[in-house]
């Protein structure tokens, strides 16, 4: 896994395993994205989505930053959507995390779960999937938060 040094460096990963892809999946979570933005190519093999990701390593203070971010699976057998409203391309999904299922070695499934229940579920032969960074950050005005659940 190759990680940026500083905060200020644009965020570059590598993901080969699920515990590589489970450190994408933090960098992601609360990155919002078009439904417009998935871009499935079934001869490529690729699934690649752009994202406003929010920069976590820089911290919530002032609201934080958002930066434009580029995810590419590699290796794609097939892509299966899930309550997401894929007609209208401009409709806002907010990620949650994604997840690896392991199948028939080395592939399985990767699953992008997003707000609201919705969910792409992608086959992949194996894990390959790229995150970087494509813009300069910009401020936001809140952090994204999330509510606990207290019991008692």
């Amino acid at each position: 896994m190759a990680m940026a040094a500083q905060a200020d460096t644009p965020l570059r990963l590598l993901a080969e395993d699920a515990e590589d892809l489970a450190i994408i999946s933090a960098a992601l979570q609360d990155a919002v994205t078009h439904v417009g933005d998935i871009d499935y190519q079934p001869a490529a093999r690729t699934l690649t989505v752009c994202f406003n990701r929010f920069r976590w390593e820089k911290g919530a203070e002032h609201g934080g930053e958002r930066v434009r971010v580029g995810l590419q699976l590699g290796g794609v057998l097939k892509v299966l959507q899930r309550h997401l409203r894929c007609e209208a391309k401009d409709a806002v999904l907010s990620l949650l995390a994604m997840e690896f299922e392991p199948g028939e070695p080395p592939g399985g499934v990767i699953t992008l779960h997003f707000a609201g229940g919705g969910d792409l579920r992608v086959e992949v032969e194996c894990i390959d999937a790229v995150l970087a960074d494509v813009s300069a950050p910009w401020r936001c005005s809140k952090a994204p938060r999330h509510e606990v659940a207290v019991e008692g």
